[in-house]
C-alpha cells in the first residue's frame, strides 16, 4: 500500500493519480514516474544547474508564466545550487475530524503518524521536496537534522520549506541546497497533511509536482518541463553574447551604449553576428 492510495482511499486527503497527473502536465515531452509526474533526464537536469534565475525569467514570462521566481529565504550554502524534479507536500492548519481520519488510517497501514515523515519515506533520487506550510515558523519545523539527512539520503538533493527548520547546526554540514522561511527549536506541530503530489503555492508561486527546481543564492525558480529545454536554449546565446560583450568593454574602446544591449556599429554587429554563429555551430 503506497501514500498515493493511503491519502485516496481512507485518509480522504488530496493526490493527483496517474491519470490526472498527466492530464495536468500533458505538456512535458519527458518519460514519466509510476506516479504520472514528468521525469526531466539527469542530462538535462545537469545543464539546468548552469542556468541563472536571470536566463530563467524572459523565456518562462514570454510562455505564459510571469510567477515563477520566489525570493526572501534563509538559504543553507548560498554557493550550492538546487536543481531537481519537485515533490509537493501541502499542510493546513490542523482540523480535528480530518487529523483523526488521516491518523487512523496510518495506524491501519503501519504509517507513521508523523505529519512529515509520511512523505520523506516515499522519496527518491534526484527529487526535491517542496512543501507549502504556509509560511508557518514556531511549530512549523518539518525537518531537523535527522529528517535533513534522511531527505539528502533518499533524493541525494534538498529541499524548499515555505516553513521553519529546527537543529540548524546540525544540518548545516549536509552538503545540500536548502531553503526555508525561517528556524526555531521547536518540533512540528498543530499542522496537518492535506495533499501530496498536488499544485501547491509556494509564496506567490504555483508550483507543480514534475516541475525542475532551480535555486541558487537569489532565490528558487520552478520550471514547467515543456519549457525546460527553450530556457536551455536561450541561456547559451546569452552566454555567447554576454563573453563577447564582456571582451569588448575589456578593450577599453566602448562605451556602454556602444555595445549594449546591442552594438550599434553595424561591421561590431555583423563582428557578433559571425561570433555566435560560430559558436552555436560548434
Amino acid at each position: 500500500m503506497n501514500l498515493v492510495t493511503m491519502l485516496v482511499g481512507a485518509a480522504q486527503l488530496f493526490v493527483l493519480d496517474p491519470t490526472r497527473m498527466k492530464e495536468m502536465t500533458a505538456g512535458s515531452p519527458y518519460e514519466r514516474f509510476a506516479d504520472g509526474r514528468p521525469k526531466v533526464p539527469d542530462a538535462v537536469l545537469a545543464k539546468v544547474k548552469e542556468l541563472t534565475q536571470e536566463d530563467v525569467l524572459g523565456v518562462l514570462r514570454a510562455k505564459g508564466h510571469p510567477f515563477h521566481f520566489e525570493g526572501k529565504w534563509h538559504v543553507l550554502h548560498p554557493g550550492k545550487k538546487l536543481v531537481g524534479r519537485v515533490v509537493t507536500a501541502q499542510y493546513m492548519p490542523v482540523r480535528g475530524d480530518l487529523l483523526k481520519l488521516s491518523n487512523e488510517a496510518a495506524e491501519k497501514r503501519g504509517w507513521s503518524t508523523s505529519p512529515n515523515q509520511r512523505v520523506i519515506d516515499q522519496l527518491q533520487p534526484g527529487d526535491v521536496l517542496v512543501v507549502d506550510l504556509f509560511g508557518k515558523i514556531a511549530g512549523g519545523t518539518f525537518v531537523g537534522d535527522n529528517l535533513a539527512t534522511a531527505i539528502f539520503a533518499a533524493t541525494g538533493n534538498g529541499f524548499v520549506i515555505d516553513g521553519a527548520v529546527r537543529d540548524l547546526d546540525g544540518i548545516f554540514p549536509l552538503d545540500i541546497g536548502a531553503y526555508f522561511r525561517g528556524v526555531h527549536p521547536s518540533a512540528i506541530g498543530d499542522v496537518m497533511l492535506t495533499g501530496y503530489n498536488v499544485p501547491v503555492r509556494i509564496g506567490g508561486v504555483t508550483v507543480m509536482p514534475g516541475d525542475v527546481v532551480l535555486g541558487d543564492r537569489e532565490g528558487v525558480s520552478f520550471l514547467p518541463p515543456e519549457h525546460v529545454q527553450a530556457v536551455l536554449d536561450r541561456a547559451e546565446e546569452t552566454r555567447i553574447h554576454d563573453e563577447w560583450t564582456k571582451a569588448k568593454f575589456l578593450t577599453g574602446k566602448y562605451k556602454s551604449t556602444d555595445l549594449y544591449p546591442t552594438p550599434k556599429d553595424p561591421a561590431l554587429k555583423k563582428e557578433y553576428e559571425d561570433y555566435k554563429a560560430a559558436k552555436l555551430k560548434r
